[in-house]
């Protein structure tokens, strides 16, 4: 019998994470992948980072995950994002050599100890009551382990799209997993559909760069990872430009024109695609008064001439992706090497989550990434880790990892998920955190590395550096004249400065922003029993009490959070939940 401690089920951004981080707790952990040859694939765009997403990866870091310093490693071209605005929304970005990353971080993998990696395909999840214990494979044989995670991206019943054909598949040229969908249902769990895109990737050697206009990297740029050495990492990364160029109004008639022949507009496509990221038909339609959109030609890697044409992600017939293609300027002659095309695909709605990614129905079962509802490969990579942390915690009878909305953008991403719901892709923003200038990327070590190191995914080695960066971070805040201490590399004097102009910069704006989040956590303290009863408390209004139901708050704080949930159901908790108190005291 084949039984690990934990198994991972996908080997996306997700998955990834979740076996890393199992296994480097010493959890004996087995990761089951489709596609050996598919491990971390950037389906999409190949780049990491961006508005919000740029943070996450830097707290991923913090953390102890992989995805920053495989980034570093894998980047082509590295930006700060929003530099002429405050400091809160600086967001790191950068473009990636998308095969590079795949086997640097199939590597990672493949030399961690107690990890094993196995091809298949995960059909059943095998229970015991409400207890996950396993999965069967299609190959008519089972693995067993005391824990296990979700993360099948968009393979759970995918369909693609392009025109008015339609096929089964996870990824263009990969079978979906048809399988897994039903044994879901079979659990109890709700399924509903998604849908997503992609653009046509072009061959860079037939684009007239004459046209366009020259994107080119920042000069240094800024690595993600915080143990990346910075100095010698700059001098000798190299990096490529992308290009910019735009859609026009002959483009945009070519896509009025063909509408019909869209599966989004002749209704064949039922899921819901990402507001935040819409299609081009999508945008020509909502944005009819603009006459030109931005289209950014983005180098697939250092070794290919592929390019992603970043701005028209699209599920158009073959041959009038052609037409939209050769219109843009710097495109009349391009080669397109890849159509674009969209998915559809299952998810279960986060609701039926804990704040852990536990599921709350069968225990030790855990989902991470877009079967929870999100697009990105941040936001998966970020519930992955999560996932595989809290499961080796619940193994170990620890308390899980859950980080407050003040503490993380991961805090702010589970919280929404888990608490809100989603009715389309969720994708991170600043604007979803309020806290988000004590959430900068520049200080994730500050807030997240000290739990890194507790969980044991930071070594004694880095956390004695960055001890000393805080330490003398610390100091000089204070206004101490300390000199930098000789073993705080890699962290360098250049962020040190740069921190201590932040805080001193906003100082009064940080101290009203730490004392909003204290208020929250007083709210936090304050638990639910995962037991409670709202039908015994009669004053509750039926809209709240089927609210709270639904979703199980597991303290004051989550259920204030509830959409529709008012500041006068809150009193009526806790109201009932002091009275419950104080009988128990009197027995």
């Amino acid at each position: 019998m084949n039984k690990y401690d934990i198994i991972v089920v996908g080997a996306g951004h997700a998955g990834c994470e979740a076996a890393l981080a199992a296994s480097r707790r010493g959890f004996k952990t087995a990761l089951v992948t489709l596609q050996l040859d598919a491990i971390a694939q950037m389906s999409c765009n190949p780049a990491i980072g961006g508005i919000a997403k740029g943070q996450i990866v830097r707290e991923i870091d913090a953390l102890g995950g992989e995805m920053a310093w495989t980034t570093d490693t894998a980047g082509l071209q590295f930006r700060m994002l929003n530099m002429s605005r405050g400091a809160a929304v600086w967001s790191p970005r950068a473009q990636c050599d998308k095969k590079l990353y795949h086997l640097l971080m199939k590597a990672s993998l493949e030399k961690t100890k107690n990890l094993d990696i196995i091809q298949g395909e995960a059909i059943r999840i095998l229970v015991d009551g409400t207890r996950a214990t396993g999965v069967e494979l299609k190959i008519n044989t089972s693995i067993f382990a005391d824990a296990v995670i979700i993360t099948t991206g968009t393979f759970l019943r995918g369909v693609i799209h392009v025109g008015l054909t339609q096929f089964p598949g996870g990824r263009f040229g990969e079978f979906p997993a048809d399988s897994l969908s039903h044994s879901l249902t079979d659990l109890g769990f709700e399924i509903k559909r998604l849908k997503t895109g992609t653009p046509p990737r072009i061959n860079g050697n037939s684009v007239d760069y004459t046209r366009t206009q020259e994107q080119p990297g920042d000069v240094p740029p800024i690595p993600f990872s915080h143990f990346t050495d910075r100095k010698t990492w700059q001098t000798a990364h190299r990096q490529l430009p992308c290009w910019l160029t735009y859609t026009n109004e002959a483009t945009h008639d070519i896509i009025r024109a063909n509408l019909d022949r869209s599966p989004l507009y002749a209704g064949i496509i039922k899921g819901v695609g990402p507001r935040y990221c819409p299609s081009i038909e999508d945008k020509v339609v909502r944005f009819a008064d603009r006459t030109r959109h931005q289209v950014f030609l983005e180098p697939e890697g250092f070794n290919t001439a592929e390019m992603y044409v970043n701005g028209i992600s699209t599920s158009l017939p073959a041959d009038v992706q052609e037409q939209i293609v050769h219109s843009i300027a710097g495109l009349e002659n391009a080669v397109i090497m890849r159509y674009g095309y969209a998915i559809e695909y299952d998810f279960c709605p986060p609701t039926q989550l804990k704040a852990s990614l536990e599921t709350k129905t069968i225990e030790n079962l855990y989902f991470a990434g877009q079967i929870n509802g999100t697009t990105g490969y941040e936001e998966a990579a970020a519930q992955g880790l999560i996932a595989g942390i809290n499961a080796g915690l619940k193994l170990t009878g620890e308390q899980p990892l859950i980080l407050s909305r003040d503490e993380a953008y991961i805090g702010v991403l589970i919280d929404d998920i888990v608490t809100k719901g989603v009715d389309e892709p969720y994708r991170m923003f600043t604007s979803r955190a309020e806290y988000r200038l004590t959430l900068r990327s520049g200080n994730a070590d500050m807030r997240l590395m000290d739990h890194g190191y507790k969980i044991g995914l930071i070594s004694d080695t880095m956390y004695t550096k960055f001890c000393s960066y805080r330490e003398t971070l610390a100091q000089k805040l204070a206004g101490k004249d300390v000199p930098e201490p000789a073993d705080m590399s890699p962290w360098t004097q250049e962020q040190l400065d740069d921190e201590i102009h932040i805080e001193q910069k906003y100082e009064g704006y940080i101290k009203q922003q730490k004392q909003e989040a204290a208020k929250l956590r007083a709210m936090e303290s304050r638990r639910i029993p995962p037991d409670f009863d709202y039908d015994a408390i009669p004053s509750l209004l039926t809209e709240a009490r089927q609210k709270l139901k639904i979703v199980k708050p597991e303290t004051l704080g989550q259920a204030q959070r509830i959409p529709g949930i008012s500041p006068a159901d809150i009193v009526v908790v806790m109201l009932y939940l002091a009275k419950l108190k104080g009988m128990k005291k009197h027995d």
